[in-house]
């Protein structure tokens, strides 16, 4: 991937890192002109969505394409809604849930799927299954004719020896508690419609997408904020800037095949808890308590075959680190959703 120019030294607020968070690459640019019109974009209004959807429409209009990109949510923020309109995106409200609504979605030759539900599964497991199942089968019939890259989580593998690496597509999918058993579901669900419709499918497995206001290094660094110990039993793990993600994301469409492509989605680094907890504390000046130790085994993912395909993430560990710690430093706006990185158990 290419290196993205520019980068500030520290993100002063949330309307400068939305614009780096959707600032397309030269890659996504180039890939951008290739892509008909229009581009659906389903589960639009999570965590993830609105940055990739700025990023399509953004990569459409520097290649000089008038991309429509069309972002599909329940849109329960108006918000979310309104400053994607603002940005030239049209926007549908549509519960994907519902296979009516579904089948009344515009016509498109590329779609992205980034439908999914985690927190809340122990409390609630029987929605967890039904919104990761159900909705992708409805998506799967009625886009049977597009190409499809659906997102799915590095959580069906299972916790493997830190000094192996990371767990690589091939391996089995041996999932730990009813989200991971849920994501394996989802999964299932596409490939049985890219075999049975011969539907072109890429499936990735992300983990850990990060920004400024939620994701694995925030939580790092709150809990030093806060004077919180750093857990560190799930002493490993891998992550990846969010704009790096949505770019390969965009990018991924090129990789769906009818055998439906399994990819892993992270950065390519096995990542100590305890040297990011060091890291940060000493960027933000502030003392940091690391409590338990290091299991043998952590959730970690294999990049390397990806990474060949798309290149690289540009964006640097030490240019997270260093903006990570001045935004939570500052004070400045959190979601106030922790990721659980540190479960062992699979209980979300």
């Amino acid at each position: 991937m290419s290196q993205i120019d520019d980068l500030p030294v520290q993100i002063e607020s949330e309307e400068q890192l939305e614009e780096l968070l959707s600032r397309p690459s030269p890659a996504a640019v180039e890939f951008a002109a290739t892509l008909s019109s229009p581009l659906v974009i389903l589960g639009a209004g999570g965590k993830m969505g609105p940055s990739l959807v700025r990023m399509a429409r953004r990569a459409g209009e520097m290649a000089g394409r008038d991309l429509q990109v069309i972002a599909v949510s329940r849109f329960s923020n108006e918000r979310t809604r309104r400053q994607l309109e603002s940005h030239g995106v049209v926007t549908i409200s549509a519960d994907l849930m519902k296979r009516d609504e579904v089948e009344r979605l515009p016509d498109a030759d590329s779609v992205i799927s980034m439908v999914g539900l985690k927190f809340g599964t122990t409390r609630n497991p029987a929605t967890t299954w039904a919104l990761n199942t159900l909705a992708p089968a409805h998506i799967a019939q009625r886009y049977r004719a597009a190409r499809i890259v659906a997102m799915s989580t590095g959580n069906v593998y299972p916790l493997v020896p830190v000094a192996s690496g990371g767990a690589v597509e091939s391996d089995p999918a041996t999932p730990q508690g009813e989200y991971a058993g849920a994501a394996v579901a989802r999964e299932r669900i596409f490939q049985y419609h890219a075999i049975e419709n011969g539907t072109p499918i890429a499936l990735l497995r992300l983990n850990y997408a990060v920004e400024l206001r939620w994701g694995v290094l925030v939580d790092i660094a709150r809990w030093i904020h806060l004077g919180r110990p750093v857990d560190v039993s799930m002493g490993y793990l891998n992550c990846i800037w969010l704009a790096d993600a949505n770019d390969m994301i965009l990018r991924s469409l090129s990789l769906a095949t009818p055998e439906a492509a399994v990819l892993n989605l992270t950065g390519p680094d096995t990542l100590s808890v305890r040297d990011l907890a060091l890291m940060l504390a000493e960027r933000m000046g502030r003392p940091v308590e690391i409590a338990g130790s290091e299991a043998e085994t952590a959730l970690l993912s294999n990049s390397e075959r990806i990474c060949e395909l798309l290149g690289s993430p540009a964006t640097s560990l030490e240019t997270l680190l260093a903006w990570t710690a001045a935004w939570v430093a500052a004070g400045k706006p959190s979601l106030d959703q922790p990721t659980h990185f540190e479960v062992r158990d699979g209980r979300y």
